[in-house]
């Protein structure tokens, strides 16, 4: 069994490789739980962005020293960005999985709204969205950039959908769904009650379905 490592502001997260043996050198640990230390490393950024956590912090919450998370990721922006690679295919994935299912755009923007909400503001959660908040005041112009490469690719998905019903509001009306996303993660860090957040959902997607043109 691992240890718990207890981060700034009394985050949690698993020590994934601390009774593992180390290998001589400056290689990675024998046995090193790749996909483990990732998930570690994505709930510090999310709970606290990028610049906030240090690569010795890092290490520590994963159990191993600075040369060895080096040899596996290559650099702090190397594991940040398979953080964010893992985030989008599990908590993150809800809003890809919303675009897929059947029903018209507003009952699935409506969805995914709420939906929003609900992840953004789980109990026991980290809150918010890390592809949304983690890289917010970055310093590092290629880090923001990682980020900002998710957020306009999840855009252009939410446009595509639109454009399938109503292609010639579909820009404005994914830039409506990408603001009241972005504002539903930043309320939720800021410790809005979960069901205060899902009415606010709910009234956003109101707020959609009273834009879509009608066709009649």
């Amino acid at each position: 069994m691992g240890t718990t490592y207890v981060g700034k502001r009394g985050l949690q997260v698993k020590n994934i490789t601390s009774t593992k043996k180390i290998s001589a050198g400056r290689g990675r640990p024998r046995g090193f739980d790749t996909q483990g230390a990732v998930r570690t490393a994505m709930a510090l950024f999310h709970a606290r962005g990028y610049d906030a956590v240090g690569v010795a912090e890092l290490g520590e919450a994963i159990g191993v020293k600075a040369p060895s998370l080096y040899a596996a990721f290559g650099s702090k922006k190397g594991l940040f960005e398979r953080a964010l690679a893992l985030y989008v295919e599990s908590e993150g994935g809800f809003i890809q999985a919303a675009l897929a299912e059947e029903g018209s755009v507003a009952e699935v923007i409506g969805r995914l709204l709420t939906r929003a909400a609900e992840v953004y503001a789980a109990p026991g959660a980290l809150p918010g969205c890390l592809v949304l908040d983690s890289t917010r005041n970055c310093s590092d112009p290629e880090v923001r950039r990682l980020t900002d490469r998710l957020r306009a690719e999840g855009r252009e998905r939410l446009r595509r959908r639109i454009a399938q019903e109503f292609p010639e509001t579909a820009d404005v009306l994914a830039d409506y769904v990408t603001v009241t996303l972005a504002g539903l993660s930043a309320s939720a860090r800021d410790g809005m009650a979960p069901a205060a957040l899902r009415k606010a959902a709910e009234m956003a997607a109101e707020g959609f379905a009273a834009q879509l043109p009608d066709k009649a």
